[in-house]
């Protein structure tokens, strides 16, 4: 199999490029990355929530270009049925599409005023009531996937697409100290230990732009 390309912005504060890369990371589909400047227009737009459509990241495989995340989800899944990024059961598969589909369209507010920022930590930080009610969706969202699936993991005993897409969320909630439950806080525990994760957060941590607007909120 042809060598993917995965074009993807900063490892710090794109989310979307981090779901994206985990998705392949996960599916164990070879690729190489390219890497967009933060500096450039297109990106800060793009992190700062003000993009009209997420072109990043893209995936370049075979002659195929696909863009946003759920669709780069549902061709890796074509071209690696057996890596499990879906799950096998047809309503386990239909209800990780619709928590995916939620987090991909939903939680705006939650999304802008905790941006993702890996090597910053705000403890104490004051969550306004809108971003609140997201995070009691996403906590939500976890405690019945763990109850009815097994954990550890949302849809049981292995990471698939629904981790990928929330897995920018458990780390927002670290950086902005948000209170969790046992059950949610080894989740994100868990996650976070994944190597994928780890390598991404490395190199996160080498990044040496910022982006002004974002440090300038807090």
């Amino acid at each position: 199999m042809a060598k993917a390309v995965l074009t993807i912005s900063s490892k710090n504060y794109g989310a979307w490029a981090l779901r994206g890369w985990l998705m392949a990371k996960l599916a164990d589909l070879e690729f190489t990355e390219k890497v967009i400047s933060p500096d450039d227009p297109a990106m800060k737009a793009e992190m700062l929530l003000l993009a009209p459509s997420m072109l990043v990241p893209s995936l370049q495989h075979n002659g195929v270009k696909v863009w946003d995340t759920l669709a780069i989800a549902e061709y890796i899944n074509e071209i690696k049925p057996k890596a499990g990024l879906l799950p096998a059961d047809v309503k386990a598969r239909a209800h990780c599409r619709a928590i995916c589909g939620e987090m991909h369209s939903g939680f705006s507010s939650m999304r802008s005023s905790l941006p993702m920022n890996l090597k910053a930590h705000f403890p104490n930080f004051k969550i306004w009531s809108r971003a609140q009610a997201d995070i009691n969706r996403v906590v939500d969202i976890w405690r019945e996937c763990l109850a009815t699936y097994g954990g550890p993991y949302l849809f049981g005993k292995q990471p698939c697409v629904a981790d990928a897409m929330y897995a920018p969320v458990v780390t927002r909630f670290l950086s902005y100290d948000v209170a969790l439950d046992k059950g949610c806080s080894a989740y994100c525990k868990r996650i976070m230990e994944l190597p994928a994760m780890k390598e991404w957060v490395a190199a996160a941590k080498k990044e040496p732009e910022d982006i002004d607007e974002l440090e300038a909120e807090f």
